[in-house]
């Protein structure tokens, strides 16, 4: 938390409840290679669950992203498009968000299921979110996974 403040990036509560259960200080160092896919790239071109949309991505090769990618990806992303629009919660994944596919914590629909990168009038926001599992994501939506590591 000190290191997304300390970079002015913004959290909102569920963001906040995420990092308080993720161990972030204990893990080794390891490089995660990150991807950029609408539901439509991936095939799905009517929208998609979360899960509908993991399978496909899984299929493809892609991986779901380790649970503390988020943070750091939103330290180190620092060119990011702009939303259109200033609205912080719709219902639907907001206008130039980045979904992390990450697994979620819980399967509790009320605790947040994962976390989205988004730049609203020109400041960085890091947010949790959630759905449940009848959710349908937008063909438009993006998600970040992670690419498989290169051949030795």
């Amino acid at each position: 938390m000190n290191s997304l403040a300390s970079r002015g990036i913004l959290v909102n509560g569920h963001a906040e409840t995420l990092i308080e259960d993720v161990i972030l200080d204990d893990q080794a160092p390891r490089p995660v290679v990150v991807t950029e896919r609408t539901v439509a790239e991936l095939g799905l071109p009517s929208g998609a669950t979360l899960t509908q949309i993991f399978e496909v991505a899984q299929q493809q090769g892609l991986s779901l992203c380790p649970v503390d990618t988020a943070p750091y990806l939103r330290m180190a992303l620092n060119e990011q498009v702009a939303s259109r629009d200033s609205v912080m919660s719709s219902g639907t994944a907001p206008d130039g968000g980045l979904t992390v596919a990450a697994e979620a914590l819980s399967k509790d629909h009320e605790y947040p299921k994962g976390f989205y990168l988004r730049v609203v009038d020109g400041q960085a926001w890091l947010r949790g979110y959630r759905c449940d599992d009848e959710h349908t994501w937008s063909p438009d939506d993006r998600f970040i996974f992670q690419l498989p590591p290169p051949p030795a």
